[in-house]
């Protein structure tokens, strides 16, 4: 059955199906910022949605994620009788076969060409060339730690996550615990925290700090594309 209303509350796939079948995407959330110029009804926050703005809209699908979106949402649109699918990809791969599904949703019968353009860009494994430390958060600081699809991103262009073989994947240590891992490097998204040239490496003297952009880093969708060169020019500084 071909989808024909969607709200995305995932800003990453909001992107996608604005890209591949526009006609369909009937709301998104505030955090959705691409395409620019996206016209569409706002429901709110990802973690905090009107479910009534959601169901005003009268969708067949809603798009979520494991972590952007909170489980008591999913479970009341579901209770209400919508489709709810439910996205958690934690590496490169994962995200490639997340996005092949969505554009099956959306009954499309050939990749987009964004999508076969993303991963002809990102390069098998080759390698390990240094170590980095990846807060997310700041006050208190929060760095990715096992498992993560921003950590596997990290890791295709050669950077070691130094909390990569920790038990949880958003780990939470102290300014002292991170300096103790001795990082070649520290990498700053602007997203979900806002680190900047003024925020963020002051915290590190004597580290090289590079600031990326969050968007290319955690984003699975059309931004994949153009992520590998970004990021790579981004981390070189």
């Amino acid at each position: 059955m071909r989808t024909t209303r969607i709200v995305s509350l995932v800003p990453s796939l909001t992107e996608a199906v604005a890209r591949t079948a526009p006609g369909t995407l009937v709301g998104a959330t505030d955090y959705c910022t691409h395409p620019p110029g996206l016209d569409v009804p706002r429901v709110g926050g990802s973690k905090y949605p009107s479910v009534e703005r959601v169901l005003a809209l009268e969708p067949d699908l809603v798009l979520a994620n494991v972590e952007e979106n909170r489980r008591e949402d999913v479970e009341a649109l579901r209770a209400a009788g919508v489709r709810v699918h439910v996205t958690f990809p934690r590496s490169l791969d994962e995200a490639f076969a997340t996005l092949r599904e969505l554009v099956a949703l959306l009954g499309q019968l050939q990749p987009p060409s964004w999508l076969t353009a993303a991963e002809k860009a990102w390069r098998p494994f080759r390698g390990y060339e240094r170590t980095a430390v990846i807060p997310v958060w700041r006050r208190p600081w929060i760095v990715l730690g096992s498992g993560t699809f921003a950590g596997d991103v990290l890791a295709r262009l050669g950077v070691a996550n130094a909390f990569g073989a920790d038990p949880e994947r958003y780990p939470r240590p102290t300014l002292a615990e991170i300096l103790d891992r001795r990082p070649d490097l520290v990498v700053l998204p602007d997203e979900p925290y806002a680190f900047s040239s003024v925020d963020g490496p002051e915290s590190f003297p004597g580290i090289r700090c590079a600031l990326v952009s969050g968007r290319h880093l955690t984003w699975y969708g059309p931004s994949l594309a153009e992520a590998p060169a970004l990021l790579a020019r981004q981390l070189a500084g």
